[in-house]
Parts: structure tokens; sequence; C-alpha cells
């Protein structure tokens, strides 16, 4: 998450011992209860969201409205469950069975529909 590797690490400790000296174990447990504090907040904030927006949003989770969450969930899902193609074409789909049927012949011009270009 922060990147720190162990020789950081260890600057990191030694310059929390030289600015905080004795007092290091009393703002460690100053810092852990804030934490603690932001972490209830965030909590209870959470719940007072879900139970404001009522019970058919019940299983709603903040974390989906992030963008990347957004669009794995609802468009790159969908992605997983690709029907099976065979030949360029969906096996089950009707128009494969009229394709196969109605083949084009060596130098045959495919139909050209003026209207779709």
């Amino acid at each position: 998450m922060f990147d720190v590797g162990l020789g950081e690490m260890v600057v990191l400790v030694v310059l929390a011992l030289v600015i905080f000296g004795d007092k290091l174990p009393t703002v460690a447990g100053q810092a852990g209860r804030a934490l603690r504090q932001l972490r209830q907040m965030a909590d209870s904030a959470k719940a007072d969201l879900q139970d404001g927006l009522g019970p058919e949003f019940k299983d709603f989770d903040i974390a989906d409205l992030h963008p990347k969450t957004f669009v794995r969930k609802h468009l790159l899902d969908d992605l997983d469950s690709e029907p099976e193609h065979r030949n360029g074409a969906m096996v089950g789909d009707t128009s494969y069975a009229a394709s196969a049927a109605s083949q084009l012949e060596y130098g045959e011009r495919p139909p050209y529909d003026t209207e779709a270009t």
C-alpha cells in the first residue's frame, strides 16, 4: 500500500524514537485510539446511510459506487458468461442455420444493404 521497504521502515522507527523519545508509547496509544474512533465513525455513517435508504437497499455496498467496481460488476460480469460460438455464429442462433444453408459460391458477392451504410 505505502510501498515502504525494510530500510525505510528502520529509518522511520529511528526517527520516531528520536522525535517522540519517552512519549512514544503514549503517542502510539493515542494514534490507535484515533484510528479506532475513525473506523467506528465510518461504520456508523455507513449504517445510517443504509438505514436511511430503506429496506430495498439492504444489500447496498458503498464500494459498488467506485467506477472500476461498477464497470466490473455491471459490464464485465456479462463477458464471463458469453455464449458458445461456432464458425463465427452463436450456437442456438437461428441465423446460423440460415447462413449455413445459403453459403455463397466462389466469386459470388454477398448481399449489400444500402440503408445500413
